[in-house]
């Protein structure tokens, strides 16, 4: 025997399967050593070592091989399934069947491919084939449940999982797939008792208790989910997953002992992906003390990664947002293209994902693009609710008040809050009945909610209820139109419009881009804001007169001091800046503020965020400017959240994000007497700032092109009489054009409402 053979047999006897397959390929490189079972050993050691990607090419080796081998067809169709290679998997297996029709292994494999790629009505088909072939295979019957659990046939998935546990009672996948589609279909309190049959014939199972504890946070009751993993503190310290899941319960309350317990589940087990992932979305999401610090944190625990081939979609989308917030673009392109991330995203379920790729849009064909990702999910979370519908509430006659619904977890101290402030101060009460919907989880309310509440008819609060839930509280309220505020935004229940719990309903403010869902029914815009290509809405424009928004008091109060004097005035020369989140930058916009910069003799460039004081994002950041021969010290960084309005007292000129461009930011500019240069692009989210400048009589700041963007910047700078007249008269501007007429705003809201429902 050859040596290497040798020593990889002993490595395998040992259980160093990891060395044996170095051996082996060591071996194998060696062209006259070609050997089948060679072969068969590596592929089987690379699948249970899960090193997919080397299993994909010594597959296709093993192939070149023995052309016709059922065997090492079926390998490699695994393989690819395990890099997400789906559709090529599909066709190497659909090899296998036809060399030999009545093995059923690879049968099972294109199955569990299509299962994968959300096909349930193939995989139905693939799998019933293989129950009437083996009624009695426990997998066949569990793999055939999920095909129909991704078709919202709950019911009859439940029966399936129900026959692999009778044929095999300790198939805890089938205990844990039971539980979750009960649970899925409203039956909370069935779904856990399952979980605890499953722990009667399996005690102190850890992935019966971790699907209980997820249950319990999953299903709102905290109490019980911390109650459930405190008792089990001395039993399971010692795992990862406790910590796992005692961080997910702790998010949204403590996110510092939150990252505590992921650190410790990712140091018991540092190969753990789920974990790792875990930890880089909490730190991101960290606001309390040292965020730069967090920020770093995160980065550095991605970019140390071995990433496998294929990140599933949840993973990726972490990634990306943090490879973003950090500006290496580079990294995150490196996670796939625009339409592939976009519909990965879209058909895991993961809306928030489609906010932070809208910065990516490059092209018109990107655009369509995203509006077709948007109606993949919306039409997916529809599909799912056909199973379990709500009861309509019945007709109310016509001379009654309009019944109009708000629902939204941001009526609260939040930036939804501030634009929806008039409508709730100037409500008119005469026409209307106001019922307002929050899902927010905060103890408490704070003084903006209780200001709304105070204002309404109704303020149903109810942190904890699921999606059917809200649509039926909603729809026993009788209400004649619904706006949802806050898109996919924490806390928000998008989804609830789903059901259509309101004969008319429509979304405003919240989200810059068509939900995706066909049951809503208006997008409330302005002639500004509303896009010239009715294919980039899936909804009906509803146009106010003037504006979409009005800046009241409460939200742009005079207490923010402008200092008199303009920067350029004060410093002899100009300081661009932005205060917008860098989740709309990308690599073009980076190079074009630097290029702007470069045309402006001795101007600066004020970023004034949080992920200032991060060295990476510092780094990345000016990596451009130098790029374009701009020296560091001419870009700054302030690291500031939640204060940052008292610096725009140091910013000249804004510059725009795009092609997401800002909103809020620049109304707050403009308060603070900055004006933004915007650049104006089709879609309704490259567009905002364009209806704000336009409705402040600003209207010349707003660029078609690219070209054009850079040169009303440089043209502005050169403008000291101008910037210093903004930074005076600005604000007083504001007030009198249709953003400051927050009575006017609300009057037409509720003439247009009136309108429509009538």
């Amino acid at each position: 025997m050859n040596p290497k053979l040798a020593a990889a047999n002993a490595a395998l006897a040992q259980g160093d399967r990891a060395g044996a397959v170095d051996l082996i390929i060591d071996a194998l490189s060696d062209r006259s050593l070609p050997d089948e079972q060679l072969y068969r050993v590596l592929l089987s050691n690379l699948l249970t070592l899960r090193r997919y990607a080397e299993g994909v090419d010594w597959a296709a080796k093993a192939l070149d091989l023995v052309p016709h081998s059922y065997e090492f067809h079926n390998y490699l169709g695994v393989f690819l399934r395990r890099t997400a290679r789906y559709n090529e998997g599909l066709a190497i297996l659909d090899k296998a069947i036809a060399l030999r029709p009545d093995e059923l292994s690879a049968y099972a494999n294109k199955g569990n491919i299509l299962n994968d790629m959300n096909d349930g009505e193939a995989a139905e088909a693939v799998f019933n084939l293989l129950v009437q072939r083996s009624p009695r295979n426990t997998e066949f019957q569990r793999a055939l449940g999920r095909a129909l659990w991704l078709q919202t046939k709950l019911d009859a998935a439940a029966v399936r999982f129900r026959q692999a546990i009778g044929l095999q009672k300790d198939n805890l996948e089938a205990w844990l797939d039971l539980s979750a589609v009960v649970i899925e279909s409203g039956k909370a309190e069935a779904g856990l008792k399952i979980l605890d049959k499953g722990l009667a014939a399996h005690p102190n199972s850890p992935r019966l208790l971790r699907a209980k504890a997820a249950a319990f946070r999953r299903l709102g009751r905290a109490s019980e989910a911390r109650e459930l993993l405190e008792s089990l503190r001395e039993l399971m310290d010692g795992t990862a997953w406790y910590h796992h899941e005692f961080g997910r319960l702790l998010s949204d309350t403590d996110r510092l002992q939150a990252n505590e317990h992921f650190r410790r589940a990712l140091e018991i087990d540092p190969y753990d992906l789920d974990a790792r992932m875990a930890l880089i979305e909490s730190l991101d999401r960290t606001r309390e003390g040292d965020e730069s610090s967090r920020i770093e944190e995160a980065y550095r625990l991605l970019k140390a990664m071995d990433f496998p081939a294929q990140l599933e979609p949840p993973h990726t989308k972490i990634a990306v947002e943090v490879l973003s917030r950090s500006a290496d673009y580079e990294a995150a392109e490196s996670f796939g293209d625009f339409q592939t991330l976009g519909r990965s995203w879209a058909a895991y379920g993961a809306h928030t994902a489609l906010l932070g790729h809208m910065p990516r849009a490059k092209t018109a064909e990107d655009r369509r693009e995203l509006v077709h990702q948007h109606r993949l999910w919306g039409n997916a979370i529809i599909e799912k609710t056909k199973h379990k519908p709500i009861t309509p509430a019945a007709p109310r006659g016509s001379s009654q008040k309009i019944r109009l619904g708000f629902m939204s977890s941001d009526l609260r101290e939040h930036p939804v809050t501030s634009f929806a402030w008039p409508l709730f101060e100037h409500a008119d009460r005469d026409r209307f009945e106001i019922y307002c919907y929050s899902f927010y989880t905060g103890a408490q309310a704070d003084r903006a909610q209780q200001y709304v509440a105070s204002k309404v008819d109704a303020f149903r609060w109810n942190p904890y209820m699921n999606h059917r839930e809200a649509a039926q509280m909603i729809a026993d309220d009788g209400l004649d139109i619904l706006f949802e505020l806050g898109g996919s935004t924490h806390m928000n229940k998008l989804e609830v419009m789903a059901w259509k719990p309101a004969p008319l309903m429509a979304s405003w403010l919240g989200y810059p881009h068509s939900s995706g869902l066909d049951t809503i029914d208006y997008l409330l815009l302005d002639p500004f804001l509303n896009p010239p290509d009715p294919a980039l809405l899936i909804e009906k424009p509803l146009i106010m007169p003037h504006t979409w928004i009005a800046m009241g008091e409460q939200a742009f109060p005079d207490r923010h001091k402008i200092v008199p004097a303009a920067p350029v005035c004060r410093n002899g020369f100009v300081t661009f800046g932005t205060a917008n989140n860098p989740y709309k930058y990308n690599a073009t916009l980076l190079r074009s503020w630097a290029q702007v910069v470069a045309r402006v003799p001795d101007s600066r460039f004020l970023f004034v965020r949080p992920e200032g004081g991060s060295e990476i994002f510092r780094s990345n950041v000016r990596a451009f400017f130098e790029a374009e021969g701009i020296a560091g010290d001419r870009v700054e960084f302030r690291a500031v959240r939640g204060l940052h309005m008292q610096h725009y007292n140091d910013i000249d000129i804004a510059l725009d994000t795009f092609p997401q461009t800002g909103g809020t930011t620049t109304c707050e500019a403009a308060w603070m007497g900055v004006p933004t240069v915007t650049l104006v692009g089709e879609a309704l989210f490259e567009r905002l700032s364009y209806s704000i400048l336009q409705n402040a009589g600003l209207g010349d700041l707003c660029a078609p092109t690219l070209e054009a963007y850079l040169d009303t910047a440089v043209a502005l700078a050169g403008d000291a009489d101008r910037l210093q007249a903004l930074r005076v008269n600005l604000r007083d501007q504001l007030r009198a054009c249709p953003l400051g007429q927050t009575r006017q705003f609300s009057q037409d809201f509720y003439d247009l409402i009136a309108t429509t429902v009538r």
